[in-house]
């Protein structure tokens, strides 16, 4: 997604402002379908590919998970498919809710996972710096700190293998000692830490003058295009959304609204919203090739 980040803030906080909107909203199949379609399509593009992927494997126990834990104790739907020991139904509606919801949470976490990548830090300042300059220089540090945490705990835990004090081998209370130890480190560093950036804020005058910024960000025509095709593609899945072309009810019966031609513009045109990143990366690459063709 490497063209996607170099475009304006704007354009990227809106694309996914409105796609994890949509996926937490839109529980209709085919709106899943969609989102989880773009959103491992967009894993693909990404630098952090196989870092990625790994991940989207750890998350399918969560899937299952989820999809597994709600018909235990949703007991809506009425299509019994078993009884459990205490009584209570197992309905195949519930099953299908549990397994939307997990398809839906994975949805989400992997366009979260987009959002931190596009939407770096200076970005969130560059949008959010002159209405809210306290917050989003706070929320800007803790996304940052995050990271930064788990670095540290890298470099700790392989600090202790090197001096033969991590073995796997241990029992139970040597593991746990181990990480209240670990935990003890992190605790003295993000401290250390903090006191070194409030030295660096003073002594670089924060909050002696009126606050300036730089930033090399400019919007320019092809940023106010894909501004007007987003924005297009979520007014009119909006309206689509009222109209209740993705109406989808799973209790007490699974029903969903009759397909029709302008239902199928709906669903294409979250599919395009979904998948503009994509689309942009395929455009710029074509003109590649068609400008080293011309050479």
């Amino acid at each position: 997604m490497q063209e996607f980040k170099r475009c304006h803030p704007v354009v990227n906080f809106t694309y996914f402002a409105l796609v994890i909107v949509f996926s937490c909203s839109l529980m209709h199949p085919i709106c899943l379908g969609i989102s989880l379609c773009a959103a491992l399509i967009l894993t693909l593009k990404t630098e952090e590919k196989v870092k990625r992927i790994r991940m989207i494997l750890s998350l399918i126990p969560l899937l299952l998970l989820t999809a597994v834990i709600n018909p235990l104790f949703n007991h809506e739907g009425m299509t019994v498919l078993a009884y459990f020991p205490n009584g209570n139904p197992l309905t195949l509606e519930s099953l299908y809710y549990g397994l939307s919801a997990g398809v839906m949470l994975l949805t989400v976490i992997l366009h979260f996972a987009h959002y931190n990548q596009v939407m770096t830090s200076d970005k969130f300042l560059y949008l959010f710096g002159k209405v809210m300059s306290s917050l989003s220089l706070v929320l800007s540090m803790v996304l940052r700190f995050i990271p930064n945490l788990k670095e540290q705990l890298d470099a700790v835990q392989m600090g202790q293998k090197c001096i033969h004090k991590a073995s796997d081998k241990t029992n139970v209370f040597a593991r746990i000692k181990k990480g209240i130890h670990t935990m003890g480190i992190l605790t003295t560093w993000a401290l250390e830490h903090s006191i070194h950036t409030a030295d660096s804020m003073k002594s670089r005058g924060y909050g002696t003058g009126k606050r300036t910024a730089y930033s090399h960000l400019k919007f320019d025509g092809r940023d106010a295009r894909l501004l007007l095709w987003i924005f297009f593609l979520g007014t009119y899945i909006f309206i689509g959304w009222l109209m209740g072309s993705m109406q989808m009810q799973y209790f007490p019966l699974i029903e969903m609204a009759e397909g029709n031609g302008y239902h199928a513009s709906v669903f294409i045109s979250y599919f395009l919203l979904c998948m503009t990143p994509a689309i942009l990366e395929q455009q710029e690459a074509r003109k590649w090739k068609q400008s080293i063709s011309r050479d």
